[in-house]
């Protein structure tokens, strides 16, 4: 089902958490709501799914809106990101709760709830306490009870930040199958851009409150809107020329005799081996460090590359990039 936002906004007294957003998500898409703490993410989840009452703007889900309607009447399921299970049921009983409150008779439920368990690969520990099951256990089967209810919507409050960082990547292949098997729309609130990346067919970046770009996950990268979308995302140097801003992708710098005719001088501040690359940190004259950074630039370079040519920490290296590589940057 498709979810669209309009002037949607939130205030907690002179503070504005989400500043009148405009946000079309399709039916059957997987949208990541990404960017830092603060921004306004969880907010506009909650605003969706009722768990927070918007104070302008309207909330439409399907062909109605719903900013008057409680979150069971949504169309909506929420994930938490604790996943708040009761630890004195089961896995089973804990999917098959929300149908209980419903008034579903016991022999449904348990099997709605059986057949869930199944979808996530979990029916063989029905029988489990959450006590008894690992955190990627107790996800999936907080991913279940939210999934018994047959929404149409569902809402994912960072739901694998408490993973470690091996089964995060095996969590995501199985949201993302889970997903596309079921035909359901997802809105996934993360600060992590590989996940955003990994997972969704709209990335929706957000910063203080507003959209700063909400696209395809290739577009944002290949084609930052703004600086904090580029920094954010990152991968991307960030330069301020005469005519304005450009990102130019850190992969796409040139080092050495490649600079071409227009290279800085740039001295070498950090080298950072990573398997298959190293990414080398550079400072020039006229260029500022990005808040946070090592460095004014990041050049990244494959490992054969950088072992044909090694550089070291103090070096003066000329650094340039092809004119093509330099996407302009909005304001």
């Amino acid at each position: 089902m498709n979810v669209e936002l309009i002037g949607l906004t939130k205030r907690y007294g002179a503070a504005i958490a989400v500043d009148s957003i405009d946000l079309k998500v399709p039916s059957g898409a997987y949208c990541c709501l990404l960017g830092p703490s603060g921004c306004g993410k969880t907010t506009t989840l909650r605003m969706i799914g009722g768990h927070e009452r918007a104070s302008a703007g309207a909330v439409v889900i399907g062909p109605k809106a719903v900013g008057d309607a409680a979150p069971a009447e949504r169309g909506t399921a929420m994930m938490f990101q604790s996943y708040a299970l009761f630890p004195h049921l089961d896995a089973r009983d804990n999917v098959a709760f929300s149908l209980k409150m419903r008034g579903v008779g016991k022999a449904e439920r348990r099997a709605k709830a059986m057949a869930m368990l199944d979808l996530v690969q979990m029916s063989h520990l029905a029988g489990r306490l959450p006590a008894q099951l690992s955190g990627g256990q107790q996800q999936r089967v907080a991913l279940a009870r939210a999934l018994v209810t047959g929404p149409k919507v569902l809402l994912l409050d960072e739901p694998l930040s408490a993973l470690d960082p091996f089964l995060r990547v095996r969590m995501r292949v199985e949201l993302k199958r889970i997903q596309t098997e079921l035909g359901l729309t997802f809105i996934h609130v993360t600060h992590s851009q590989e996940e955003a990346m990994a997972l969704s067919d709209l990335v929706v970046v957000m910063n203080a409150g507003r959209i700063e770009q909400a696209a395809d996950p290739r577009t944002v990268f290949e084609r930052p809107a703004t600086a904090f979308v580029a920094r954010f995302i990152g991968g991307h140097n960030v330069i301020r020329l005469p005519d304005g801003l450009v990102a130019v992708r850190a992969d796409r710098m040139r080092l050495g005799a490649e600079a071409g005719p227009a290279a800085l001088p740039a001295r070498v501040v950090a080298v950072e081996y990573q398997g298959t690359s190293v990414h080398v940190g550079l400072d020039a004259d006229g260029l500022e460090r990005p808040p946070e950074s090592p460095a004014a630039l990041t050049a990244i370079l494959s490992d054969a590359d950088f072992a044909a040519r090694p550089l070291c920490l103090g070096e003066t290296i000329p650094v340039g990039w092809d004119e093509a590589a330099a996407h302009p940057l909005d304001a």
